[in-house]
């Protein structure tokens, strides 16, 4: 515009193409125009090549295809020169550029431009025509029918173009859709000449072509039909229903479109002067140049902010914004995290502090009180925490990777991927961040060199107890009844990470100490999730099943005549009550049946008030394991008994009142106790009350109870014959030779105690007992995948051993203290099941003689043990039939074998017929004497040290036995009298090292073997 003269509108639009065509070269481009498209312009690339072609000593273009010119020259790329004239009149052009659409409309403006140059100046202006139409709402002005028909010049086209757009007219008359905008098509192509539609006046009108059309994100017009006589954009109803498979709705005020599949509401209409006009949808998306304050102003929302210099109006957020930020540095500091990623920071320190106790919440998580009122939300991840900042190593799939690449790429933790599920980690190599879940991470390990923090003592550790791990669905307690980038995939994670944190009440707050960011543990949550119990009587009443639970409890109640209804005495305080509900379960896992009891709360007992003495015996497993053995090789029968509200039979010698139970509360007994004649459970005396009752029953029918296991009674019979009943509170196992005096024994029980008779020994205790021709089996499968399930480890890698021979145990190995309780419960859960598993003695001893202050290191132990029994959980004891009646005795030891103290570790293995029985020798002889079940040969003691059989046999070195005088002398007399013999056993041979040391696989499964141990469940 500064040239003097100005140029002419031919000129300048010259200057202004050989410009654009000069910025492609530049770029190393060239744009081909689709002239079949009108709206929508496709640019496609090509390679430029500077060098030019001849033909024939004359230069050719290889754009055009024509020779006489070179490329930079082409008037295809560059335009007509602005002198070019042309050789013949362009009548013929300029009637075909013309439309006809009234004979007796005015003439046009002839335009200065030719069709070609018409053509370059839309593709120029229809990015810009294109924003500035989509700048409104509904007008009444679109670009004309003149533009496309190239009627009327330049400047009336271009300032259509700066106009809105007409809105949709929803026409049920109308069988297309149709709009006079070329602008609005997303995609176009032109029809022939001589299709026309007719409108609503009758008269004929041209269609130009037909595309597609976007209105919103749901809803898109295809077949659109471009007809630039019309001066409205018209909505077909009957097309619209059968392409979108949507109904449409009419009413007085407005007018909707629903998918018929999905109930989406995909458009709607307003009735506006009789004509329903479709509403534009405005996202974000769609308007990004929105802002907020329009935003704002357009909704009718009023602004305001806070005085300067005043932050204390605005006090909850900034103290939020401090407590942010101060969890961001210590998550820096502590792992020297670059200032770079400090909003990584802040976004890990609101992820942790959602998952954190907070006092407000009664020492509850965000993520917990949210998903009280949002059961099914999504948004609260299921990520484990890790360490931020420290060093990870991404696992790269083999798609994105070559054979001789590494496998995985060492980057930084900086957190948790916000719209995926996955850790967040960076790659200063790649400089690219990566989401994934197949991740190895290094959390002592910061990623960048670690400065200590002045002030701080390195050797100190600390550690989080309460931090919790939240999963996507709500945490479920007992108390609940139930009703009926880059992207890996994601990978088993480690049990610590995916377990829940039990949650505790203290009355102070649990951070008590400094801590450290890298030494957070996360704590597991034993859930178990299947169908449990709950203490809400008015919950479970709702359900058919525990209700009828209920009925049978209260009817056993009132028939053993339990309680009195009386006042309570002046100066007595009665014990409160619950129900509790539980789902008892068969071998298989299957549901067996819905039981609810009454339980006393006995902790609110007082000792020589209304309690005396609290001890009840229960049967030693140890005896167990005898009668299977017993059983298996003189072929006893083996029944099973269950005594339905065991505790109900005990007779009460206290005086102890109890609140009336909740659901019989009544206006007869209001401000009334319970004056209990029977125990209950609950009561601290009831164990040992239901025992003194039983061993009264039972030895009225001629029973002695046995001294070796006072839960073992025994009635011999003239005919040499025998019954055996041995008791666990209230599950009895009856055995013998003599079928009738069983059966008899059945029936006196049944008529002095509720008994279930639960045929042939199946199931007692958790150990699953299968028998057959060759013997009795016994096992805990469904113990050890329960223990898996409850622990996680049921997806982790199988072990061959439960313990590592490389590794020795300390008692202080420098590693992070763990839950004690947790790890305590843990390993009681193991003990109990060495008693059917003695591959596992020598471990599960190792690993309790720390509960008192228990490691990372020995948990890792008990992960091995863990390991171990997801490769056999079916492996157990195998009772063989067998003529071999004498007993063997292996003893070892591992000669201070202990690291800390120096101190031996003993194993001794006691086999009848070829099986494990228990580690004491004395007690099986004692039992047998007493069911009379003589030893016809002595039992043959095997050591693997000579020296040692030669002082039990021959009084040799005096002089160096006498710290061992009294124990020589022991053995050597049981010795003589034939109690049993020594014999000498190799090293490799001795079975008892399996209880003293670690051993490796080979030597291991063949102990495990000379035990008497197989797997049932392993086919032959």
């Amino acid at each position: 515009m500064g040239v003097k003269p100005l140029p002419s509108l031919r000129e300048a639009f010259s200057e202004v193409r050989r410009e654009e065509s000069r910025k492609n070269l530049m770029m190393g481009s060239h744009q081909q125009l689709n002239m079949a498209e009108s709206s929508a312009l496709k640019t496609q690339f090509a390679p430029f090549d500077n060098r030019q072609k001849i033909k024939g000593g004359r230069p050719w273009c290889d754009h055009c295809r024509k020779p006489g010119h070179s490329r930079e020259t082409c008037w295809k790329i560059h335009g007509k020169p602005v002198d070019w004239k042309p050789r013949q009149p362009l009548e013929k052009e300029g009637r075909g550029n013309h439309v006809a659409t009234d004979e007796q409309s005015p003439q046009p403006e002839a335009s200065p431009f030719n069709k070609e140059q018409m053509e370059m100046l839309q593709k120029l202006l229809s990015p810009l025509l294109s924003v500035q139409s989509q700048t409104g709402s509904s007008s009444n002005q679109v670009i004309g029918s003149r533009t496309l028909a190239h009627k009327g010049n330049f400047l009336s086209a271009f300032t259509a173009g700066k106009k809105r757009k007409k809105p949709w007219i929803v026409d049920s008359g109308a069988s297309d859709h149709m709009t006079g905008d070329a602008t609005i098509f997303d995609t176009y192509s032109s029809c022939p000449n001589n299709l026309t539609v007719r409108i609503a006046d009758g008269s004929l009108s041209k269609v130009a072509g037909t595309g597609s059309v976007v209105l919103s994100r749901d809803l898109t017009l295809n077949s659109v039909l471009l007809v630039p006589n019309l001066d409205c954009n018209l909505l077909s109803i009957s097309k619209l229903t059968k392409e979108k498979r949507c109904i449409t709705n009419f009413s007085s005020t407005h007018c909707e479109f629903k998918d018929l599949d999905s109930g989406k509401t995909i458009g709607n209409a307003e009735e506006c002067s009789g004509l329903y006009i479709l509403k534009e949808r405005h996202d974000p998306q769609e308007q990004p140049q929105m802002t907020v304050g329009e935003f704002l102003a357009q909704e009718g929302i009023v602004h305001l902010s806070s005085c300067v210099d005043t932050p204390q109006q605005n006090g909850i957020a900034e103290r939020k914004n401090r407590h942010l930020l101060e969890v961001a540095r210590s998550l820096m500091f502590s792992m020297n995290v670059p200032k770079l990623f400090w909003g990584q920071a802040v976004l890990t320190a609101a992820y942790l502090i959602n998952r954190m106790p907070s006092r407000v919440l009664k020492f509850q998580t965000p993520c917990q009180t949210l998903l009280k009122s949002f059961p099914t939300t999504r948004l609260i991840s299921t990520v484990p925490p890790k360490i931020f900042g420290c060093s990870v190593f991404v696992h790269i799939n083999q798609q994105h990777r070559s054979e001789l690449d590494p496998r995985s790429l060492k980057c930084i933790f900086l957190g948790y991927s916000s719209n995926q599920k996955g850790y967040k980690c960076y790659s200063s190599v790649t400089r690219k961040f990566y989401n994934s879940m197949d991740v190895t991470f290094f959390e002592t390990q910061p990623y960048y060199p670690k400065n200590d923090i002045q002030g701080e003592n390195s050797t100190q550790e600390y550690q989080f107890w309460d931090l919790e791990s939240f999963s996507e669905s709500p945490i479920t307690t007992e108390n609940h009844i139930p009703p009926e980038s880059f992207n890996q995939p994601e990978s088993i994670v480690d049990l610590w990470d995916k377990e829940h944190i039990q949650e505790e009440r203290r009355k102070e707050h649990f951070l008590n100490k400094p801590m450290r960011q890298n030494r957070v543990l996360i704590q597991a949550n034993f859930q178990h999730h299947r169908d449990t119990s709950s203490s809400e009587y008015s919950e479970a009443f709702k359900y058919p099943k525990w209700k009828a639970a209920v009925d049978e409890e209260v009817r056993a109640l009132e028939k053993n005549g339990t309680w009195e209804i009386t006042d309570l005495p002046r100066g007595k305080k009665p014990v409160g009550c619950k129900w509790i509900f539980t789902v008892k379960y068969k071998a298989d896992g299957n549901v067996d049946r819905y039981k609810a009891r009454l339980v006393a709360k006995g902790f609110t007992q007082s000792y020589g008030i209304d309690y005396q003495e609290t001890f009840a015996p229960v049967a030693k497993l140890n005896t167990v394991r005898v009668l299977l053995s017993l059983a298996a090789n003189l072929d006893w029968s083996l029944h099973q008994l269950d005594v339905k509200n065991a505790f109900l039979n005990g007779d009460l010698e206290e005086e102890v009142y109890m609140d009336i139970p909740a659901g019989l509360e009544t206006t007869s007994n209001f401000n009334k106790v319970c004056r209990l004649r029977k125990s209950l459970y609950g009561l601290k005396q009831s164990p040992r009350a239901w025992f003194e009752r039983f061993t009264k029953v039972v030895k009225g029918y001629g029973f002695i109870q046995c001294q070796s296991d006072h839960t073992l009674f025994v009635k011999h019979f003239p005919e040499g014959k025998l019954a055996i009943i041995i008791v666990y509170v209230d599950n009895i196992i009856l055995t013998g030779d003599h079928e009738e005096k069983i059966d008899l024994l059945k029936k006196l029980l049944t008529k002095e105690f509720e008994i279930k008779d639960l045929g042939n020994l199946k199931y007692f205790l958790g150990m699953e007992i299968a028998r057959s021709k060759k013997g009795i089996a016994v096992s805990q499968r469904k113990y050890v995948l329960d223990l898996l399930n409850e622990t996680g480890m049921l997806g982790c890698k199988p072990a061959e051993t439960p313990m590592d021979t490389t590794v020795k145990r300390e008692e202080s190995d420098g590693s992070a203290p763990v839950d004690k309780g947790r790890y305590q419960r843990l390993v009681g859960k193991l003990i109990y099941l060495s008693h059917t598993r003695p591959d596992i003695g020598f471990s599960v001893s190792v690993v309790s003689q720390f509960m008192n202050n228990p490691t990372e290191k020995h948990m890792t132990a008990v992960i091995r043990i863990l390991r171990y029994l997801k490769m056999t959980p079916g492996k157990g004891l195998f009772f063989q039939r067998t003529t071999k009646k004498e007993i063997e005795i292996f003893s070892d030891a591992d000669w201070a074998g202990s690291v800390t103290d120096r101190r031996s570790t003993s194993g001794i293995v006691h086999l009848s017929g070829g099986t494990w029985l228990h580690g004491e020798a004395r007690n099986s002889q004692w039992l047998l004497e007493e069911l009379r079940v003589p030893l016809k040969h002595p039992m043959v003691l095997y050591c693997d040290n000579q020296a040692t059989i030669s002082i039990a046999k021959n009084p040799v070195h005096h002089d160096r036995t006498k710290h061992v005088e009294i124990d020589r002398h022991f053995i050597k007399e049981n010795i003589e009298e034939g109690v049993f013999k020594v014999s000498y056993t190799p090293t490799n041979c001795q079975t008892a090292n399996i209880l003293t040391k670690a051993l490796a696989r080979v030597n291991f499964e063949d102990l495990t073997e000379k035990l008497g141990m197989i797997n049932i469940y392993n086919a032959a």
